[in-house]
């Protein structure tokens, strides 16, 4: 494998570690205290940020099509988690069990509401990113770095708290509980977002450095 394929399936890999991990661990609800603001989040959103970066990254190396290619791969992934986790629940747990079926239950039993509006926000977040990323890209004839890595992501990142809160609380909570929810949740992303984009510079830079010359996917 050359240096550039190698360095692509080890971001493929990250991102969809990450995403894997945002699901299962969508379910608990935290406060994050940053001083001028505490923030009521999901402890998915901890990872989820990560995954808007390297598709930033991968979009800016590789392209779109092979940055497609990536978000279609963690939804296949997430489905199959989907899939496990129900039948892990179609089985009794034996009496000594480290994890009996109650905690099972009350971690997992939610997991399928959970991963669906996360696949739902997902799919639609990421492509319109990776859409706006290569958008501002060609506006600004491949300038201002910055620019198309905050702006996409700033954009994508309200889309996908809108969804994820109205489909997996629809019903649940009320419309004021709700909306309190997608301002911490895209004002908690916004910050990260704004916060990586040095990340971003040193990880174009690093890539750049990694693969040859001669096998520079653009």
């Amino acid at each position: 494998m050359s240096r550039s394929d190698r360095l692509y399936l080890f971001l493929a890999a990250l991102f969809i570690a990450a995403l894997v991990v945002t699901n299962l661990i969508a379910n608990k609800f935290l406060t994050v205290d940053l001083g001028f603001r505490v923030f009521v989040l999901s402890a998915g959103a901890l990872a989820y940020p990560l995954t808007f970066l390297v598709t930033d990254l991968l979009s800016e190396i590789w392209g779109k099509q092979r940055a497609n290619a990536v978000v279609w791969a963690g939804f296949g992934a997430s489905a199959l988690v989907m899939g496990i986790l129900w039948l892990g629940g179609q089985f009794p747990a034996i009496a000594d069990s480290p994890v009996g079926d109650s905690t099972y239950d009350a971690v997992f039993h939610n997991a399928w509401r959970v991963i669906l509006a996360s696949m739902l926000a997902y799919l639609t977040a990421q492509f319109i990113d990776i859409r706006l990323f290569h958008f501002w890209k060609r506006l600004t004839h491949g300038r201002h770095l910055w620019l198309r890595n905050n702006a996409s992501t700033l954009v994508s990142q309200l889309v996908d708290s809108i969804l994820v809160v109205v489909v997996l609380f629809w019903g649940v909570r009320e419309p004021a509980g709700m909306i309190e929810l997608i301002i911490d949740l895209w004002l908690f992303k916004t910050l990260i977002a704004l916060a990586d984009t040095p990340l971003f510079y040193l990880g174009t830079w690093a890539t750049r450095r990694f693969i040859k010359e001669n096998e520079l996917p653009l």
